[in-house]
Formats: structure tokens, sequence, C-alpha cells
């Protein structure tokens, strides 16, 4: 396997983390931040997985632009790994491009980003987990991990009290450092087998072994 010259060194930090102890490393599974990884992560052990084991590795890139970054490092011209990915609904242009700029896609001939192995949630994750948890169950999980007090003080904010409870939530898990990635696990702990949202439940579909 070849390794990519040029790359960013925080690019290929980020993809050794996530496959360190993977052998034989088979596939990656690339997502745009670290709450997606870890839903990812904790919604294959809902399912009796282990996708490590399997050989894939679940690398969250710090955001869509830097797909293509990551699909030189795991792609063809770089490790050569079989390839699946998660993205927002408004990120699926820029993941359609770059899956074509990599040769990993045909302008010419488009299919659904579904048949390439990656797909979309509708909206963001965290619309995804709130809506398969219902707002009143996921508002107290986030109590429950003591950010109650913190929630209620945000909504009390004047550019806060007029909006929806689900855009107050939403506005407040991605306000903390560290914090979605910490509740978009502690939903997806909450969330059965048959309440899994249908983007990830295809994902791990295509990175069955």
């Amino acid at each position: 396997m070849c390794q990519p010259e040029g790359m960013d060194p925080a690019d290929l930090r980020r993809f050794a983390a996530a496959s360190d102890g993977i052998r034989p490393l088979r596939r990656v599974v690339l997502v745009e931040g670290d709450s997606d990884r870890e839903a990812v992560l904790q919604f294959a052990l809902t399912v009796g997985r282990d996708l490590g084991s399997e050989g894939t590795a679940v690398v969250g890139m710090g955001g869509a632009n830097s797909l293509p970054r990551f699909l030189e490092i795991a792609g063809p011209g770089g490790h050569g790994l079989t390839l699946s990915g998660l993205c927002d609904e408004q990120e699926v242009p820029v993941f359609r491009r770059a899956l074509e700029r990599a040769g990993l896609a045909d302008a010419a001939t488009p299919v659904a980003l579904e048949e390439l192995g990656f797909f979309a949630c509708r909206h963001d994750l965290e619309d995804e987990l709130i809506r398969a948890l219902g707002i009143d169950v996921a508002v107290a999980i986030v109590a429950e991990q003591g950010e109650g007090a913190r929630f209620e003080r945000m909504r009390r904010q004047p550019a806060q009290r007029e909006r929806a409870l689900v855009d107050q939530l939403h506005r407040f898990i991605g306000a903390g450092a560290g914090r979605k990635a910490r509740v978009a696990r502690a939903f997806a702990e909450r969330i059965p087998a048959d309440g899994i949202p249908a983007p990830i439940l295809g994902l791990l579909a295509a990175t069955l072994p």
C-alpha cells in the first residue's frame, strides 16, 4: 500500500488513531465528525457487531470538506481500502463531487449516493437521533448527562425564547466543547435496534463483511 504524500499531518493522525489496532484493516467509514463516529460505533454494538474486529475503522474527518483528503489517504491512490460514509443532507453535493474527483463515481452516469456506500442523514445526525428518541426522552437524557441546568439557562436567552424546543436542543447540543460526541453516544445507547435511523441502518448493512 502506498503512502500519500503532502497530506495534512492532522488528517493522517485522525486516520491513524481511528485505525489503530485494526488488523487487517479492510474498510474505512468516513463520517463528518466525532459525534457521527460515536453514534455509528454504538449502533454497531446495538446490533451485535464490533466494527474493529471486522476490519472496519470509523474516521471522523473534522468536516465534510475534508473528504477529498481522506479519500486520498484511504482510497485507490492511498491504502486502497473499501470505503463507505455518512454525511448531513446538505453535504450530499460535497460528498458527490469528492467521490467523482477521486474516480469513485461517474459524473456522466450519476447513481444514488447509497449505491456507492454513502448515506445522508435527514438534515443531520442530531435530528435523526432526536426523532428516533422523541423530544421528551432526548431532553431527559441531556439532564441525565448533568447538563439540564445549562440547557434551561440557554432556553431563557432572548435569542432562544421563541424557538421550538427541538431547535433549542439542537442548538445546545452543538454549542459545548465535546458535547456533541458525548450526547450522540448517550442518545444512541438509548435507541433500540428497531429504532436505529434509516441512514445508519443502511450504512451498517453496507459494511457487512
